[in-house]
């Protein structure tokens, strides 16, 4: 019994002492899809105007659990970042404005959460699973994804990102 949880416990976290391993997926520096979509307050967001900051771009819903628990964890990023030339966009996919206003009520978010009513966005990054998370560079390219829930406030995530930034 104590050989399987050491087991576990090593397949989850790695030896003792072993150097982070990079958490996020290269991207393959390929220039971002379009994204032009509104927020809940129907003003526009172009990814084209956050030009010159890193942008976490993550497709969810509220319907997805391991989407609605990494949130909070994204803002806990993006405050940490504050000042620097960084931005979160969360784009919900294809959900009444009530439901996403309802889940705002409880878990209030300091970054835009653009509405894909058709899903048009979410195919054209190829978002097919939730969460979906992209970070793209200071130039337009995707530089690293993640497909899953992540604590987006843990230090070698963060490291990865903060690597992007102008220095």
């Amino acid at each position: 019994m104590r050989l399987c949880a050491a087991l576990m416990a090593l397949a989850l976290f790695g030896p003792a002492g072993a150097a982070a391993q990079p958490v996020l997926k290269p991207g393959d520096g390929a220039q971002a899809p379009a994204l032009k979509l509104k927020d809940l307050e129907g003003r526009e967001h172009a990814l084209e105007a956050y030009r010159g900051k890193v942008v976490l771009v993550n497709f969810w819903a509220t319907w997805c659990e391991p989407c609605k628990e990494e949130m909070p964890s994204i803002e806990r990023l993006r405050r940490s970042l504050e000042g620097r030339p960084f931005a979160a966009l969360a784009v919900n996919l294809a959900e009444p404005d009530a439901r996403v206003h309802a889940f705002l009520a409880k878990v209030p978010l300091g970054f835009p959460v653009l509405m894909d009513r058709d899903a048009a966005a979410a195919k054209a990054w190829k978002a097919r699973m939730l969460p979906a998370t992209f970070i793209v560079g200071t130039d337009g390219r995707v530089r690293y994804s993640y497909i899953g829930e992540l604590d987006w406030s843990r230090e070698p995530v963060r490291k990865q990102i903060v690597e992007l930034l102008p220095r």
